[in-house]
């Protein structure tokens, strides 16, 4: 069976079997990171902050390949995503050194100054909720939006006590897992978007690139 033709806005365009692994590669690793941020709050809630490590590998795992596969027609926009990720990661791995693996945690309680290291990871995933909220209207996705932002920051700032801040953010991994669940009925077109805008924009950039100009 040959592949569907849409019709775009620079002309027809297909989805083909390499995006639709794309996609799938999205939706499972954006689950991936949903699942990993449930785990750490839930074994952190019952079991107290030892051994979350494996849930923040997920979570770092996840959202380093979302990225990978995401589809964002701003080239600019989608390296800005990634670079936060690194940032946040780094972050992270400069607080395990710092309070050790089986603390980090609680050393992010006692010192909130630790958001500002570890924060762009969460910003990229604000930034992944943003986008979906943007393309598909979901309200669980603006929610991702506002309370990733808004537990870190009152948490930082300390407008907002550990508890509140806490129950903010495992509102907000049960919200992007219900949008996770959810994408996975949508067919593949939905998430690649309009690929006739990614082929305009990269034959632009190949233009540029024979002239020698950087894109």
């Amino acid at each position: 069976m040959s592949d569907p033709v849409f019709e775009g806005v620079y002309g027809p365009y297909s989805i083909d079997a390499n995006d639709r692994r794309e996609v799938l590669g999205y939706r499972l690793a954006l689950t991936a990171t949903a699942v990993g941020q449930v785990g750490l709050l839930l074994q952190w809630r019952l079991l107290g902050p030892e051994l979350l490590w494996p849930w923040m590998l997920l979570m770092a795992t996840g959202l380093g390949l979302a990225l990978r596969w995401i589809h964002i027609y701003v080239r600019p926009l989608h390296r800005a995503l990634q670079l936060f990720w690194l940032m946040g990661c780094l972050g992270g791995l400069g607080l395990a050194v710092a309070a050790g693996p089986s603390q980090m945690l609680p050393a992010l309680a006692g010192q909130p100054l630790w958001v500002l290291a570890i924060g762009p990871f969460f910003a990229a995933l604000a930034g992944i909720g943003f986008k979906e909220f943007f393309c598909f209207r979901r309200l669980e996705a603006i929610g991702v939006t506002l309370l990733l932002p808004l537990a870190l920051l009152g948490h930082l700032t300390g407008l907002l006590s550990g508890p509140l801040s806490t129950a903010l953010l495992a509102i907000e991994s049960g919200l992007l897992l219900v949008l996770c669940l959810r994408k996975f009925p949508m067919p593949a077109a939905a998430d690649v978007g309009d690929k006739s805008v990614f082929v305009h924009l990269q034959a632009e950039r190949d233009l540029l690139t024979a002239s020698g100009v950087t894109p």
